[in-house]
Formats: structure tokens, C-alpha cells, sequence
């Protein structure tokens, strides 16, 4: 399974909104925890250890590029 970084959610707009929510009344631990437990969860929904990597490292490059 390759990454696929184009545009690819049909509602970004809900999606961006509800993960807003989902931090709303939580604290800075609280909100990391969320985070961290919303990115195992769709990992494990992806499953492919390739595809992972690939999203990894776009995702460190795009923190450093910044």
C-alpha cells in the first residue's frame, strides 16, 4: 500500500472540525494522550508497516520544515 498524500477526505472541513472537539475541554496531557491514541488506533486500521514509515517520515519532515 503506497501513502497517499494528496487530497483524499471528502469532508475535510467536518473531519478538522470534530478533531477540534475532540480536544475541547481536555488538558495539555489530555490532548497528547487523545492524539497519541487517535494515531495507534489508525495505524492499526492501516496496518501496512511500509505505508507507516512512508507517513512517518512525511510527517517529521513536514514538523522540521515547519
Amino acid at each position: 500500500m503506497a501513502l497517499n498524500t494528496q487530497p483524499n477526505l471528502l469532508r475535510a472541513d467536518d473531519f478538522y472540525e470534530a478533531l477540534i472537539d475532540m480536544h475541547r475541554g481536555l488538558d495539555d496531557a489530555q490532548s497528547q494522550s487523545a492524539n497519541a491514541q487517535l494515531i495507534l488506533l489508525l495505524a492499526n486500521h492501516i496496518g501496512d508497516h511500509t505505508t507507516l514509515l512512508e507517513a512517518m517520515r512525511c510527517a517529521r519532515e513536514g514538523a522540521i520544515e515547519g
